[in-house]
């Protein structure tokens, strides 16, 4: 059975390839993926590794979890499950002094 790991404090620079070609040594990747900001493109400094095994997970963990990898001491360990947030972000609310229509503005002033 696949096995996700979690990899953080990853260097600026690593690639979904360079982290793939690390965690080859260790067995079959499935899938290699470093975390990118959306806007910028630039690594958030995590990612994710799936390896086809326990056991190849395993070796990864042991052999890399705390280890320098492209000038970087990183953290490695068995990824958690994804939790579900509310859709919509920032919690969802749509009430309040900030917006929803309510408060505040151009109109409502004396002038």
């Amino acid at each position: 059975m696949a096995k996700r790991l979690y990899f953080g404090n990853l260097s600026w620079e690593t690639t979904d390839n360079s982290l793939k070609a690390a965690c080859s040594a260790f067995g079959t990747v499935s899938s290699a993926t470093v975390i990118t900001d959306k806007m910028t493109g630039r690594s958030k400094g995590f990612g994710f590794v799936e390896m086809s095994s326990d056991e190849e997970a395993n070796k990864v963990i042991d052999s890399m979890n705390g280890k320098n990898f492209e000038g970087r001491d990183i953290t490695v360990n068995e990824a958690r499950p994804k939790e579900d947030r509310p859709e919509g972000g920032f919690g969802g609310s749509r009430g309040g002094r900030m917006g929803g229509g309510m408060g505040g503005g151009m109109g409502r002033g004396r002038y």
